[in-house]
Parts: C-alpha cells; structure tokens; sequence
C-alpha cells in the first residue's frame, strides 16, 4: 500500500531524528553497555560508536537479522517486563523505543518501569503520543479517540481481511499519556517529537 511505502520512508527520517536527540541528550561513549528493551539492530547501526548492545526481545524477533552489522550485539529471547537476569546497573544504559504501549496492563508497564530502574544508571524510553493524528501501528486516524466498539469492529475487519499483524498489534496495544509516563518515570526529562506541529512521540530520560 503507498502508505505502508511513504511511511516506511518517513520512519527512516524520524528514526535518525530520534536517535540525533538520543546523542545530544544522554551522551554515550565508546564502550558502553546498553540493554535496548525490544529493540533491533536497525536503531544501532545508525551510530558509529563503538557500543555493546544487549537486544531484548520477545520470541521469533530475531529471525532473519543480518549478520553483516556494524556493533557487537548479544541477541536475547525474554519478556521486557519480566525478572530479568541482570545484576543492579549491570548496563550503563537502558534503551527502549515504542515498546511500553505493547505491555497491555498497568501492572506490566509498572514491571518494565522497575527494570528500567534498576538496571542502568540512565535510560531513555519513547513511544508515541496520543495527539498525533495518525496511529503509529495501524495508521488510523485519531484512534485512540474512538468508542471501544468501534475500534473492535475495525479489529474485527483485519481479521476477517487477513491483516494478522494489524488486529494483533492493535489487540495488545495501550496508548501511554504524557502524564502516565511522568508517573512511572518520575525523575525523567521529556523530549517531544514534533511533525507538523504535532506531537509525534515523547521520550523521557535521565543521566547521571
């Protein structure tokens, strides 16, 4: 589909914009350890220094990766909101871009907080705002400001039209407020994407 086209195109201009503001505000250095909380490689080869970069990421996500990659990755299947196998700021980092809106309840965002927390003296966490008019995931408009029955019969649809990954992501998908990720990020720092005017996404931060 031509949107599906234009924004895959437009994602690869965000993504470097994002990661531009990444730099400028937490600052990374050569030899880091970052933990990136469902991530992929596509966000780190972007950078040219010199990291250790821990994916995490659910079962399956993995398949395909190009070993032809720039940074020296350890790829690991596990849920981002559960125990995880780390010391206490084992990283120097925790990194987790549109991740948190996927947990599907308050007690798992409030999971994956605590993580981010204790693993890493300084994180930076994204995901996509409310106000932006079109929907990250299934590129509705204004879909968070639909009736719950409505946005099922939009489900029901991609169901029935064979869009498997669509009605899937849309089925687990919570949209997190700027105010709700104040409250589980309380010492962060807000950096807000703008396009158009409109607030994109939000990432909140911290440094030591």
């Amino acid at each position: 589909m031509i949107v599906d086209t234009i924004k895959h195109r437009m994602q690869k201009i965000w993504r470097k914009k994002r990661m531009s503001a990444f730099l400028e505000r937490i600052e990374p250095k050569d030899n880091w350890k970052v933990l990136d909380l469902g991530g992929l490689p596509e966000m780190w080869e972007i950078l040219d220094l010199d990291l250790e970069i821990t994916l995490l990421n659910l079962p399956g996500e993995f398949i395909g990766q190009n070993n032809q990659l720039k940074h020296n990755y350890q790829f690991i299947e596990a849920d981002a909101a559960g125990e995880l196998p780390f010391e206490d700021h084992y990283f120097d980092l925790v990194f987790s871009n549109s991740v948190i809106e996927h947990l599907g309840s308050s007690e798992q965002e409030e999971k994956f907080a605590h993580s981010v927390h204790r693993l890493a003296p300084r994180y930076w966490v994204q995901t996509p705002s409310i106000w932006f008019p079109i929907e990250a995931h299934c590129n509705m408009p204004f879909w968070w400001f639909y009736p719950q029955s409505f946005q099922n019969l939009w489900i029901e649809r991609w169901k029935q039209k064979g869009y498997v990954f669509k009605w899937q992501q849309m089925l687990t998908t919570k949209v997190i407020t700027l105010s709700r990720l104040k409250r589980l990020f309380p010492q962060g720092h807000v950096y807000t994407e703008y396009v158009a005017g409109f607030s994109k996404s939000y990432s909140i931060y911290y440094k030591i």
